[in-house]
Formats: C-alpha cells, sequence, structure tokens
C-alpha cells in the first residue's frame, strides 16, 4: 500500500477488519518489520489522538518516529506555485517535501481545511504534493476532506461492541445495525473531514445501515453520502438507532457553493441529549474528540454507560497500526 486516503485504498474490508483484530490481540508481533525504518509525522494543525496514538502504533511496529510541527518548528511554508515568495514564507513545500523524504521511510500529514476555497480543499492540494514529491509512501493522518484512520476505529469499535461482524461482505443474516451520522452545533467552523469518511466507510461495511440527519443545506458531498439514508428529522433518523455518531460540519456547499465553510445554522436543538438518546434502541453514543460538552452532545449522554468515545480513542492506535504495517510491507 503506497498511500492511504479513502477506504477504497485499504483493500477488502473484512481482511482488515481480520488484520485489526490479530494486532490488538498482540500489538507487537510485527515490530521487525519496522526495524531500522524511520516514520515521519507532518502536522500542519493541532492534535491529540492522532499524534499519540500514530507514533504509538509506529513505535509498536518497531520503527523510529520524526514528529514536526510545521507551525511550531520549521520555516512558514509556502504551498502555491508561481507565488513571489517575498512575505513571511521562507520555503516552498516543493522543495521541503523532497527534503523530508531523504530522512524517513514513510511519511504521514495532518493538515486542514481552509474552508474559503471549496475546489482547493476537495482537490487535496497539500496531501497530494506529498504523494507526488515525496517519493515515500504516504498516508492520512486527517486532511481537508478525509479522516480514514478515525473512521477506521470508528468501524472496529462499532463492530465490537455490536458483538459481531459488520464487514462479512455477504448477505446478513443477524440484525444489521442502524448507525446514525447527526450534525450537531457548534461555536466554530469546522471542516467535513471526520463526517465524510465516517459516511464513506460506513457505506463500505456490507452490514451497516447508514442514516445521515443534519439541517437541510447541510449535505455532505455525495460521493461520500453513497447509499445512505438522508433524513431532515433528527427524531425520525434516532428512531431504532443502535449507534448515534455526533458531529459537526460546517456547510459543504453543496447546494449552495457560496456557503461552502460557513456556519449557516446554530439550532440547538440538535444538541444531543438523554431525551435524544431516548429515541434509539439503547444506543451507543459515539464523537471522534474533542468535543465541545454541552454543544455537540451534554454531559450526561457523553458520561453514560452507552458512550463509546474512550473505546474510539483507544481503537485509534489499532486502525493505524493496520495501515503502517501494510505500508512497511509493500516497502
Amino acid at each position: 500500500m503506497k498511500s492511504f486516503i479513502n477506504v477504497q485504498d485499504i483493500g477488502p474490508l473484512n481482511k482488515a477488519m481480520a488484520e485489526a483484530f490479530e494486532i490488538k490481540n498482540d500489538r507487537y508481533k510485527y515490530q521487525h518489520l519496522g526495524k531500522n525504518k524511520t516514520l515521519m509525522m507532518i502536522f500542519f494543525n493541532n492534535s491529540l489522538r492522532t499524534r499519540l496514538s500514530t507514533q504509538k502504533a509506529a513505535m509498536n511496529l518497531g520503527m523510529n518516529v520524526i514528529v514536526l510541527d510545521v507551525n511550531a518548528g520549521a520555516w512558514k511554508l509556502e504551498t502555491e506555485r508561481g507565488v513571489i515568495m517575498d512575505g513571511d514564507k521562507s520555503e516552498h513545500l516543493l522543495e521541503a517535501i523532497p527534503v523530508m523524504g531523504c530522512y524517513c521511510d514513510l511519511i504521514g500529514v495532518r493538515s486542514f481545511a481552509g474552508l474559503t476555497d471549496r475546489e482547493y480543499d476537495y482537490a487535496e492540494t497539500v496531501l497530494q504534493q506529498f504523494i507526488k514529491y515525496s517519493g515515500r509512501p504516504v498516508f492520512a493522518m486527517e486532511t481537508a476532506t478525509v479522516h480514514p484512520l478515525q473512521a477506521f476505529a470508528d468501524l472496529i469499535t462499532i463492530e465490537e461492541s455490536w458483538g459481531r461482524p459488520v464487514c462479512r461482505c455477504g448477505t446478513a443474516t443477524n440484525k444489521r445495525p442502524k448507525v446514525v451520522l447527526t450534525w450537531a452545533p457548534h461555536c466554530r467552523a469546522l471542516p467535513q473531514a471526520v463526517p465524510n469518511s465516517f459516511a464513506q466507510w460506513m457505506n463500505a461495511a456490507p452490514d451497516v445501515d447508514l442514516v445521515i440527519t443534519h439541517p437541510k443545506g447541510y449535505e455532505l458531498d455525495p460521493q461520500f453520502v453513497g447509499n445512505a439514508v438522508v433524513e431532515y428529522d433528527q427524531k425520525k433518523a434516532f428512531e431504532g438507532a443502535d449507534f448515534i455518531y455526533a458531529k459537526n460540519w460546517s456547510n459543504p456547499g453543496v447546494t449552495n457553493p457560496a456557503d461552502y465553510g460557513k456556519i449557516t445554522s446554530k439550532d440547538m436543538s440538535w444538541t444531543v441529549d438523554t431525551e435524544h438518546m431516548s429515541w434509539t434502541n439503547n444506543g451507543k453514543f459515539m464523537h471522534c474528540l474533542p468535543v465541545r460538552r454541552n454543544l455537540i452532545v451534554t454531559d450526561d449522554v457523553i458520561e453514560s454507560p452507552n458512550s463509546l468515545v474512550i473505546p474510539e480513542a483507544a481503537n485509534r492506535e489499532i486502525s493505524c497500526s493496520v495501515v503502517i504495517k501494510r505500508m512497511l510491507e509493500s516497502l
């Protein structure tokens, strides 16, 4: 595997899930693969779980790790071609990337949507430059539009909680879990990366029924929505749900491009509280973290026995281990 951005890159999901549980049972089984190999992690924005879980996964696999925070320890980088560099940016990404590639064997990149130019963000301009110019396998540690390591961990968490496979790649013989991705209000404009990937990975899991609910105008890009049911009535969407995945996202600009990246709703009735969860089938609550309490979800819900936010975070180590293992095997 030379790059990891979308669910298609991981190959058959049932095999990836089996590998995830194998690694979870013995996190150091493949330590030999990373001996004398180096992972470079590039951060263009802040991180807690991604930084810690990815570094831990690489160390489990025997790798050395270099972490570069572009905003707090490097020259300011220019990303656009044709720019006269007479401002505060001292180095161009097109020189920096191949230099980084000289010092490592794998590269993980965490970038962020600018939320002003939809075409630029959805072209994954920064990530694609790393893939093109680094000469190394590259994986996404969240980008302008996707967060595949999170979605992979979410799928692992759902299967663990459900107690039986959700990726059998065949006809389900038992009840399929109803998984609901719900928009929730937020005080800041956030990208669509997490909901995009969550929808994409749940669609790829053959034994999951996915429903997406949000205010009108917040429609995700069709390439990620896939075959999911879109329901604008949040209560109707929640009815009978087994898993509730709450996440805010700014306006994706699908129905009105001029709204891209904007907050066009602050409707607090979408905050997930005890009443919302009472509509479900004793549903489990999920969120990628960090979470703004009492905006996205109330204290009582996130602290309840049905909250899976900590197991989700723990499984980030596992999802990343699978990805790095496969990349090491491809060297």
